[in-house]
């Protein structure tokens, strides 16, 4: 008896991770947080001596911004938007690890065929695997959305 209380204890708690959604205003919230970042992103070019705090500063506001955007209710939320975005979330998922695995190899090899002097192997940064994961998230989202 006691067991059977633990697990279904448990069951709810995951079940409430598993469906956690913010309220659909954030879409809006994270898409102008998205395009404030955005624009600081082009605005750090005019000053060049706040570059490294400006630049930070529009990362993490890229990355918040497609955050709030991906965690974001639809007007209409069913089982179907649920199961896209689940199916969404596994495909941005496999493709960001394919990128993170092959691209610093492309890159490494761009380089080197471009530059006579070459350049060294680099992996990628949490920002770029972050937001690339997340737009690929969005993306096949809406796609899977529209042809469902």
């Amino acid at each position: 008896m006691k067991t059977e209380k633990i697990l279904d204890c448990e069951r709810k708690r995951m079940s409430k991770i598993l469906n956690f959604r913010l309220p659909n205003s954030f879409k809006y919230i994270g898409i102008s947080i998205f395009v404030a970042s955005f624009i600081l992103m082009l605005i750090r070019l005019w000053f060049p001596e706040q570059k490294d705090i400006l630049r930070e500063i529009a990362r993490k506001g890229l990355v918040v911004g497609l955050l709030l955007a991906s965690l974001a209710r639809d007007k209409e939320e069913d089982e179907l938007t649920t199961l896209l975005r689940a199916q969404s979330y596994a495909i941005a998922f496999l493709i960001g690890v394919v990128y993170t695995l092959v691209m610093p190899y492309i890159d490494y090899g761009l380089s080197n065929a471009l530059k006579p002097e070459g350049e060294v192997l680099k992996d990628l940064g949490d920002f770029q695997v972050l937001s690339f994961m997340l737009l690929i998230q969005i993306m096949f989202y809406h796609v899977l959305k529209r042809y469902r």
